[in-house]
């Protein structure tokens, strides 16, 4: 019997899921779930409702594992607790400094509501997160960097999208080459979040809005830009269609670390993403993890998880002699 999976939001993220799911042999799209009017949304897969978001608790019992593809900045905070009490489910939520707190949120209402709930899948926080856990492991006497981009950031973009007199917009994150070149070299640099990335943000104005205003809350929000050299072009609607419209990013971990008697044997561990969609290698990502929610709600686990806590295997449909021929 195939998956069922719900979908929450059809953004960029949700159409993303829509498709990987489409993709996943043992999965199947039940039902999309929107905020707007679900006769205004059109979806790829023929005879899938899509649903009002306020009639979700009519569908407890006809989904496996709901995905929610709403934004980090103000939906996720609240969509995730609510739904893992009436699913199991699965967010990409990406505000690094906000994970533990939105842990305890999460684990308490899956815990309360028998459902298992995994939070911050992607590439980073999820994919980079693995690697950044497995190099710490095997090099103890090292250092961590972290670079994202060039590319758009969906969380930062729809954060700058959610502020008033703002029409659209897109963030771009820009590592800082210097910095790069200076970590692969082995050099161990010490660097400040403001010297690793540049943010460079495109955006269009809602008529009669105040660009000086909203360029100032851009650059003081907590948590997405108050710690960043932030650059701000407004610029009108059709320039941002032409020049703007796609979803490229990608990133770079590194481990640098030292290993000998005298810790005379340097090493570096590196790891790279080129993506040309970042919405689509997302969610792809989420659905992967979706098939280990599945199995996990089946073994009798319930509450929060996040990558690090699921075995690889889990996230495949081969059988672990299949995995051991093919991939070990």
């Amino acid at each position: 019997m195939k998956t069922r999976i719900g979908i929450l939001g059809y953004g960029n993220l949700g159409r993303g899921t829509e498709i990987a799911v489409a993709a996943a042999e043992d999965m199947e799209l039940a039902v999309v779930f929107t905020r707007r009017d679900p006769s205004a949304v059109k979806i790829l897969t023929e005879g899938v409702p899509v649903v009002k978001a306020e009639e979700m608790a009519d569908w407890a019992d006809k989904i496996d594992v709901l995905i929610l593809c709403g934004g980090s900045a103000t939906d996720l905070p609240v969509q995730t607790p609510q739904c893992a009490a009436l699913f199991n489910v699965i967010d990409s939520f990406d505000t690094h400094a906000r994970i533990p707190e939105h842990f305890a949120n999460v684990d308490q209402a899956a815990k309360a509501g028998g459902h298992v709930a995994m939070i911050s899948v992607g590439w980073d926080p999820g994919l980079f997160s693995l690697n950044r856990v497995y190099a710490n492991a095997i090099l103890p006497n090292g250092k961590d960097y972290t670079f994202w981009g060039k590319g758009v950031s969906q969380g930062h973009s729809d954060a700058v999208r959610r502020i008033p007199g703002v029409k659209n917009a897109k963030q771009y994150t820009i590592p800082v080459e210097k910095a790069l070149e200076a970590v692969r070299n082995g050099e161990d640099p010490e660097l400040t979040t403001r010297e690793k990335h540049l943010r460079e943000c495109f955006v269009v104005l809602e008529e009669g809005a105040d660009a000086a205003e909203v360029e100032q809350q851009i650059k003081e929000m907590p948590n997405y830009f108050v710690d960043y050299n932030t650059i701000v072009h407004f610029i009108n609607e059709e320039e941002f269609q032409a020049n703007h419209s796609g979803m490229a990013h990608g990133g770079f971990v590194f481990r640098s670390g030292k290993t000998g008697v005298n810790l005379e044997n340097s090493h570096i561990i590196e790891y790279r993403l080129t993506l040309d969609s970042n919405p689509e290698f997302t969610t792809s990502v989420l659905v992967a993890y979706a098939r280990a929610v599945k199995r996990m709600f089946d073994e009798g686990q319930r509450g929060c998880k996040t990558v690090l806590d699921v075995p690889p295997a889990y996230l495949c449909t081969q059988s672990g002699d299949e995995l051991r021929a093919h991939f070990l």
